[in-house]
């Protein structure tokens, strides 16, 4: 075997951040907040021996938990082919939310490898785009010419601050002790063993460069689910591309999220600093950070209301009393059936982000002009126990007595749950 690759670190600074390192992250949330359909060019990849050193799985798993989140700016290309009827959009060329659920998604992402980043979702004759800087966030849609402006208040501000400091200095609480990278990356693919096949693909180019890559599948025969499969960078070990295939089609993935173009280097600060457009409306929103938990947490607890049935790839997670339909007609006291007419939390900060993002009574959805109840109605198929949506890698039941259930496995298999 040759000598195990050292990931190449080109950033030792101490990182400004209260998360663990996602590196998905910036491309991931940013896509599940908008997205737009349009054709777009194929991943820049291809198989090839390109020589790179022998590893094992447990390695590249280790690598990647230790590596740096590295400052980086490219393209990253979202497709979908879930296997879900096609939608009429309003706008075809603008950005649409929903687009997300078919065809193709291009995006621009800058990040500066520890709290600045900016995402830019791309159009044909539009842009949504989402900066961070810290506890701050804006998003602008050239659509509405409209910003949107997140961030803390005075109290919650020191209060970042002050866990950032103890942050960089290693001096936040721990709950058991962390173990090493070597360790972590033993320990994720000895839990993936448990219901899943991991091994290591051929080695591979994407976006010009060369990369491993780890290949999960399930054991499960039942599962929608066929395989998994991440490519990871061989100098800087950052993932790449994720591809998910159904065990339906075994050829093209159902699910796909990956770079065609990155530069690994700090982007510029004109870039990563965010700026009103002329002209542009701008909205106001404090956001509650979240209070530090006075108790560790208990492994395996789910919150009430919520079960998780079977194990592995054919978990099925449930959760009760919500009024779905009525929380897409924006209705703001369907979060549950059973909260009366006055909807509140136990939790200040829910309570607070509840009533800043709740629409009024008899406002109508959240979305805008999107009319989602018809969408709903669109996407599900009616059965005895409600409303079904199924997909290449997903399951989703809706039940007339207000249960939802989801999992990656065939929807007469929720059905059958359901029933009990």
């Amino acid at each position: 075997m040759s000598e195990q690759h050292i990931p190449e670190q080109t950033d030792p600074r101490p990182r400004r951040t209260l998360s663990t390192r996602a590196r998905w992250a910036v491309p991931v949330v940013a896509a599940v907040a908008v997205a737009i359909a349009f054709a777009a060019p194929p991943l820049l990849a291809s198989a090839d021996t390109t020589g790179l050193p022998t590893i094992t799985p447990e390695q590249l798993a280790a690598q990647v938990a230790a590596a740096h989140q590295q400052p980086l700016s490219g393209t990253v290309v979202y497709t979908a082919r879930l296997g879900l009827p096609a939608l009429p959009f309003s706008d075809a060329t603008g950005a649409n939310p929903v687009a997300l659920l078919g065809g193709s998604s291009t995006m621009r992402v800058w990040t500066d490898g520890a709290d600045r980043s900016r995402v830019a979702l791309l159009g044909d004759t539009s842009e949504y785009s989402v900066v961070q800087d810290g506890p701050q966030a804006w998003t602008y849609s050239s659509t509405d010419d409209a910003v949107v402006h997140y961030s803390l208040d005075a109290a919650d501000t020191a209060r970042y601050d002050d866990l950032v400091a103890k942050a960089a200095e290693g001096q936040l609480p721990v709950q058991g002790d962390l173990p090493t990278p070597a360790e972590a990356g033993r320990q994720a693919v000895t839990q993936a063993k448990a219901f899943s096949t991991v091994s290591l693909d051929a080695q591979t180019k994407v976006a010009g460069r060369d990369a491993y890559q780890l290949v999960v599948t399930p054991k499960s025969q039942t599962t929608l689910i066929g395989r998994i499969v991440v490519a990871v960078d061989a100098k800087t070990s950052t993932p790449l591309r994720l591809q998910v295939w159904s065990r339906a089609d075994t050829k093209t993935p159902a699910l796909e999220l990956g770079f065609t173009d990155v530069t690994f280097g700090t982007p510029a600060d004109s870039v990563l600093a965010f700026s009103t457009p002329p002209g542009a409306s701008s909205k106001e929103v404090v956001v509650p950070l979240p209070a530090e938990p006075t108790t560790a947490p208990v492994p395996g607890t789910v919150p009430d209301g919520v079960t998780v049935s079977g194990t592995g790839w054919d978990s099925v997670v449930q959760t009760s009393g919500i009024d779905v339909p009525g929380l897409l007609a924006g209705h703001p006291t369907s979060a549950a059936a059973s909260a009366g007419p006055n909807k509140t939390f136990d939790s200040k900060g829910a309570q607070q982000l509840y009533d800043q993002f709740a629409p009024e009574k008899g406002s109508g959805s959240s979305f805008g002009t999107l009319d989602t109840s018809a969408l709903y109605d669109q996407l599900t198929t009616k059965v005895p126990e409600g409303r079904l949506l199924t997909s290449a890698l997903l399951s989703v039941l809706i039940t007339d007595d207000g249960r939802v259930l989801v999992g990656a496995v065939p929807g007469d298999t929720l059905q059958a749950l359901a029933r009990g």
